[in-house]
C-alpha cells in the first residue's frame, strides 16, 4: 500500500439544509426493480458488468474469495482488459482477508483497487471496527445502478446452506443513476467536475401520493450528513396513515425512531417489524428483543424470520414510499458507518415489496405475542430506563470514538517496489 488519500470527495452534493429536506432531490421517471437475494442480484450485476463499455464503479463492504468473488474477479479483469475504466473500493474490515494475489491480479489488469481504512490485526484481533465503508453500490457506464444490502459473497445464495442470507437490492435505470454515478465517482476519489443541479429537481411534497418512478439517493457520512437516513425514516413514519413494514437485520434504533413507531401504531397505522429469528450475530437478536415490550404493548406487530439469517435493510410506508439500501437501524449504521439508501416513491414497486415481505412474515416467521416475556414490574422499568436512555444519547457518545477521516489506500500490485500484502482486518 502507498500513502493514504486524505479525501474521498472532490465535489460533494450541497451540505446545506436542502440535502435534508424530505421534498428535495427526487428524480422522476426511473425504472426500479427489486432484486431479492443473490439469485436475482448477481446475474443482473454481472451481466451489466459484462456489457460495460466505458466505466465501472463498485463499492462493497465484503468481497470473499469464493465462487461469487472469483466470478466478479474474472469479469472485472476482462472489462479492464478491453479498455473499461474500473474502480473498486473495498472496506478494510470487511475485505481485509483478501489475498495479495487476488488483489494483485486485479491491479495488474488495470483495475484501480482501493481499501478504505485498512489496518493490520493486533494480537490476532481486528481493531478497525468503527466507521466502516458499509455501502454496496455498483454503477455501470452512468446508465445502470445497483444499490442495496447484498455483498459479493456466496452466503447470499440459497445453496450456501442454512446460513444463507435473506437480503434485498434494487436495479435503477433512469435519471437517478446520474446521482448514483456522481456520488460513487466522488466517493472513489476520482476527479469530478461540478454538475449543475446535483439535486436540483424538487418534487411535490409528501401529500402528493401518486408516486411513479421517483427516486432519491440519501446517505450517511461522518461530516454534514450524519443523520440523513434516520431523518428520512422519521419523516416517513410521522406521515404514515395506513401501513408501515420494516425488515431490518440489526434493529436497535435511536429513541426518536422508536417513539415514531409507537406513535404511528397508536394512531391506528398497521406497523409490522420483521426481525432476525435465526441471526448470524446472536447479540443482534438479544439487543432487538430488549425493545419488544415497548413496541408490542402499543400494538406494533413483530415477526421473527426463522428460515435463515435476515440481512435485509428495507422498509415501506403506505402505498408509495419505500427504501432499500445498506443502512441497518442500529448504532453502527445510524451513528458510525458510511451508508447509502435510495428512497422510492412508486406504487407498483411498493406493492411488490409489500407482497414479498408479506410472504416472508406469513410463511417463514413466528409472531411475537404481547406477553412474550412476563417479567416483574421493577425489572421491566429498570431495563427500559437504561435501554432508552442509552439510545437517546448514543449518537453523541460516538463522538468520543476514534474519528477516521475518509481514507482510501490504493493497492499496488507485486511488481511495484511499494507493494505490501493486503492488510488483514
Amino acid at each position: 500500500m502507498n500513502g493514504a488519500v486524505e479525501h474521498i470527495a472532490t465535489d460533494q452534493p450541497p451540505d446545506d439544509a436542502r440535502a435534508r429536506d424530505p421534498d428535495y432531490g427526487w428524480q422522476p421517471g426511473n425504472q426500479v426493480q427489486l432484486l431479492e437475494n443473490g439469485e436475482a442480484y448477481f446475474p443482473k450485476v454481472f451481466e451489466a458488468l459484462r456489457q460495460a463499455r466505458q466505466e465501472i464503479l463498485l463499492e462493497t463492504f465484503i468481497l470473499f474469495e469464493d465462487k461469487v468473488g472469483h466470478e466478479l474477479h474474472r469479469i472485472l479483469i476482462e472489462a479492464a482488459q478491453r479498455g473499461v475504466k474500473v474502480v473498486v473500493s473495498l472496506d478494510g474490515f470487511g475485505c481485509g482477508e483478501l489475498s495479495p494475489g487476488f488483489l494483485g491480479e486485479l491491479s495488474q489488469a488495470g483495475v484501480t483497487v482501493q481499501m478504505f481504512d485498512p489496518a493490520p490485526k493486533t494480537l490476532g484481533f481486528r481493531t478497525n471496527w468503527f466507521r466502516r465503508l458499509h455501502r454496496k453500490i455498483v454503477v455501470v457506464d452512468a446508465e445502470v445502478g445497483f444499490i442495496g444490502g447484498i455483498n459479493f459473497s456466496a452466503d447470499h445464495l440459497a445453496d450456501f446452506g442454512p446460513e444463507a442470507k435473506q437480503d434485498y437490492a434494487v436495479q435503477v435505470i433512469g435519471p437517478a443513476v446520474a446521482d448514483l454515478h456522481h456520488f460513487a465517482l466522488a466517493q472513489s476519489g476520482r476527479p469530478v467536475r461540478t454538475r449543475r443541479g446535483w439535486r436540483r429537481r424538487q418534487q411535490p411534497s409528501w401529500a402528493a401520493d401518486d408516486g411513479e418512478g421517483l427516486v432519491r439517493l440519501i446517505y450517511r457520512d461522518n461530516l454534514q450528513h450524519r443523520s440523513d437516513i434516520e431523518e428520512a425514516y422519521l419523516h416517513a413514519l410521522r406521515h404514515a396513515r395506513q401501513r408501515v413494514v420494516i425488515a431490518n437485520a440489526y434493529f436497535f434504533p435511536g429513541y426518536r425512531l422508536l417513539r415514531e413507531l409507537r406513535n404511528a401504531a397508536r394512531r391506528g397505522v398497521q406497523v409490522q417489524l420483521i426481525m432476525q429469528g435465526q441471526p448470524d450475530v446472536l447479540l443482534a437478536k438479544l439487543a432487538a428483543r430488549m425493545l419488544y415490550d415497548y413496541l408490542l404493548k402499543e400494538g406494533v406487530v413483530i415477526h421473527e424470520y426463522c428460515q435463515r439469517p435476515l440481512h435485509g435493510k428495507v422498509a415501506l410506508v403506505d402505498e408509495a414510499w419505500s427504501t432499500v439500501g445498506s443502512s441497518n437501524l442500529d448504532p453502527l449504521s445510524l451513528s458510525l458507518n458510511l451508508e447509502a439508501n435510495v428512497l422510492i416513491r412508486d406504487r407498483e414497486f411498493n406493492q411488490h415489496l409489500f407482497e414479498r415481505l408479506e410472504d416472508l412474515s406469513r410463511n417463514h416467521c413466528k409472531t411475537m405475542p404481547e406477553n412474550r416475556t412476563p417479567r416483574g414490574w421493577l425489572w421491566r422499568v429498570t431495563v427500559g430506563f437504561v435501554v432508552f436512555h442509552v439510545l437517546r444519547h448514543f449518537p453523541a457518545w460516538t463522538g468520543w470514538l476514534p474519528a477516521h477521516k475518509p481514507r482510501l489506500k490504493p493497492f499496488v500490485h507485486a511488481g511495484s517496489q511499494d507493494h505490501e500484502p493486503s492488510p488483514h482486518s
